[in-house]
Order: C-alpha cells, then sequence, then structure tokens
C-alpha cells in the first residue's frame, strides 16, 4: 500500500503540524509506505494553486490519500477537491481535528464580498451570510471520501449529524502519544500547575491568571505554596488571525494582580523537553474558551495536543468545558468545570491543594490510558482501517 499524507507538518507551527509529524513517523514504523508530498511546499488557499499542486504529482502509483483537516486552513480541503474531479476513483480519507465542521468557512467569498477583508466587522458579517453555501460545500466534501476519522466520540457524534454522513462513515481513534518513562509525582508543595500549549486568544490563560489570583487571595495558606508555569508557543500560526498582543496583555494582567512571585513563563518549549517539564509538574490546566464567532457556526469538538502530552505524562487535568475536553477527561483522569466560570476554576485549584490524594489518582488513570494510546497502537489501528478502506474501493 503507497499512502500519500496530506497535512501540514513541521516547520509550520500549528497543531495539527505537530500532530501529523508523530503520525507519519508511527505510521512508517508500522510498515506503510508512506510520501509526504507537500512537505516543503508553501501555503496556498486557491483552488488554481491547488490544481498546480495536484498536476505536480504522480498519482499513478498512490493507492490511498490520507488528508488532516482542521485549524480553518483550506489548503488540504481543496486539493481533496482537485483530487476529487481529476482522479475521482482515488480513495480519500481523512481525520478531521474540528469537528462538528470540516473547515469552517468558505473557500472563497463571492464577488464583491471578498473585497471586504481589510473591514473585520464587515468581514465576519459577509462569512455569515455565505455560510449557508459553505455547510453545504463541506458536505458535500465529506461525502465524496471513503472515511472519516475523528479523535473523539463526541467529535464523531456531531461530525456525522452535521454533514448528514451515514452511521459506520466516521471511525474514532484517539489523539496518539509518544511513549514516555512514568516518573514520580513532585512532592506535594508547593502545588505546581503547568498550562501548556500555543499561547493566543481563545486559550483562557487570562481565566487561569484571575482563577490562581482569586484562590490565593482567599487561601494565604495557598499563596505560600502553589506555582503557575505558563508555557508553550508565543507565536503560532493562527488560521483566522490575531489582532492584539496577547501575550504583553496576560504579563500587564499578572503585574496588576501582584502575582510576579507566583508565575514562571517557559516560552517556545522544544519538543525533547516537553515531557520533563510537564512531569516537573502536578496538574496541567487547559482553561480554553470557544470562540464567540464560531459559536455562530456550530459546535467545534475537536480535543487538543497538550491535553494529550498530559496524559502521555502520566498527569491529570483541570479543563474547561470546552471542545470535547469532557469526554477526554471522563477516564477519572481529570476535572472539568464551566468554562470562563473563574470561581469554579479557583475552587478546583483550592480542591486539589487540599486533598493532593485526588492529583494521585488522576495520575494513575492518566498513566493506564497513555499505555493504550501510544502512537505505534494508534498507527496499527490506521493502518488497519486503511487496508479496510482499499478492500472496500477494489
Amino acid at each position: 500500500m503507497k499512502l500519500a499524507l496530506l497535512c501540514p507538518l513541521p516547520p509550520e507551527k500549528n497543531g495539527i503540524a505537530n500532530y501529523a509529524d508523530f503520525f507519519s513517523s508511527a505510521l512508517i514504523g508500522a510498515g506503510v509506505d508512506l510520501c509526504s508530498p507537500l512537505r516543503g511546499e508553501a501555503n496556498f488557499t486557491s483552488i488554481d494553486e491547488a490544481t498546480d499542486f495536484v498536476s505536480r504529482q504522480d498519482w499513478g502509483e498512490i493507492d490511498l490519500v490520507h488528508v488532516e483537516l482542521g485549524g480553518g486552513r483550506i489548503r488540504e480541503y481543496l486539493i481533496i477537491k482537485v483530487l476529487r474531479r481529476l482522479y475521482p476513483n482515488l480513495p480519500i480519507t481523512a481525520t478531521i481535528h474540528d469537528p462538528e465542521r470540516i473547515i469552517w468557512q468558505a473557500v472563497k467569498l463571492p464577488w464583491p464580498l471578498h473585497k471586504l477583508k481589510n473591514n473585520t466587522f464587515l468581514y465576519k458579517l459577509a462569512i455569515l451570510l455565505v455560510d449557508p453555501w459553505a455547510l453545504n460545500d463541506e458536505r458535500n466534501t465529506a461525502k465524496s471520501l471513503a472515511h472519516i476519522i475523528t479523535l473523539t466520540s463526541t467529535g464523531a457524534s456531531k461530525l456525522q449529524r452535521r454533514m448528514r454522513l451515514n452511521e459506520g462513515d466516521v471511525s474514532v481513534i484517539p489523539h496518539g502519544n509518544s511513549h514516555v518513562v512514568a516518573r514520580e509525582l513532585p512532592t506535594m508543595r508547593p502545588l505546581k500547575l503547568l498550562y501548556f500549549g500555543f499561547i493566543y486568544k481563545g486559550k483562557g490563560i487570562e481565566d487561569l491568571i484571575a482563577a490562581l489570583s482569586k484562590a490565593v487571595t482567599e487561601n494565604p495558606l495557598l499563596r505560600e505554596n502553589i506555582k503557575l508555569t505558563l508555557a508553550g508557543g508565543c507565536s503560532p500560526e493562527i488560521a483566522f488571525g490575531q489582532k492584539t498582543n496577547y501575550l504583553s496583555e496576560l504579563k500587564l494582567q499578572i503585574i496588576r494582580l501582584g502575582l510576579e512571585d507566583l508565575i514562571h513563563w517557559e516560552l517556545d518549549v522544544s519538543d525533547d523537553d516537553i515531557s520533563d517539564l510537564i512531569q516537573q509538574h502536578h496538574v496541567v490546566v487547559l482553561p480554553y474558551q470557544e470562540s464567540t464567532k464560531l459559536k455562530l457556526l456550530g459546535d467545534m469538538r475537536g480535543t487538543s495536543g497538550a491535553l494529550s502530552w498530559a496524559i502521555a505524562c502520566g498527569r491529570g487535568v483541570i479543563t474547561s468545558d470546552a471542545r470535547s475536553f469532557s469526554e477526554e477527561v471522563g477516564f477519572g483522569n481529570g476535572a472539568v468545570y464551566p468554562q470562563g466560570n473563574t470561581d469554579k476554576l479557583a475552587e478546583l485549584i483550592t480542591m486539589i491543594f487540599d486533598e493532593p490524594e485526588v492529583i494521585s489518582s488522576w495520575a494513575e488513570k492518566a498513566q493506564a490510558i497513555a499505555l493504550e494510546r501510544e502512537w505505534d497502537k494508534v498507527a496499527g489501528k490506521f493502518k488497519h482501517l486503511f487496508e479496510q478502506t482499499l478492500n472496500e474501493n477494489n
């Protein structure tokens, strides 16, 4: 089986590129003959560029194409549309990272709406105006795929319903994780919390800072025995853009609340240092917020590479109820609070400080999940699905 994997890859800085880097290595390790035609290609956003890309590749030796879709990116989506037109018999599968939609936007605004791009407010209105057309296009593309994979059952259910797919068209294969040697929790004092992930608006880090301030204000003993690390990439490539300097806003908030002595920064952490960083802490906190704009278009029910890393490292997670996080910490490996509710987040921080046995229980559950989700096992499931898809299409 010759497989073409179409996806962003490092040095691109986004969660799907990170996922695809580990995924492609795991597939090769599982014996899949894999090529990555997009490696080294510049990003593009037009159907003409996608057609040019497809025309420059030799698809005659490819048995199956697998695509990673998400993050609002349209390059890979456009390639699917071109392949469907030029190679109608070539099986294409896809992992959808942000169900219940595929790309959450029209690939091109019709004339004259495309001229509104420099006006943020009117441009958002234009996106809403053409959304019925965009949704119909996504549904047609979804139905043209040989099979679809999501990372959670919540995402699969939402995607199947919104895309009007048949039962059995969507499979669930959880986010893979690297094998990380288990390491004991640090001593329970001080309590060490970690935010890990890309740093940009929507991650809710301001909520975590506010909750920490509330918790330590109400409990002086906690203030003397807690540390928070804010870690991750501060220059991600974001499909929907960012107009403000979020990092500066967070630093000003920390100064205003007088938390400089409790919060430490670790920016642009290398892959080799991630597991050590996480295992130096007791609990990972992911206070994500759902985009107000995207709420108008549907329910985003993806998961998180940072959450997967926490599981791999045997650490519990406190997370908001955004995306599919409730499902991912529903195995006894963490706790959920309503997104934006800093009072509830502060209560959870205080709770694990007062009841450190909860931290130990979460860590044990995370370690058990991690063994089930190691990349070699995940790659084996994908390989089996690819072989099954080929058999069904022959």
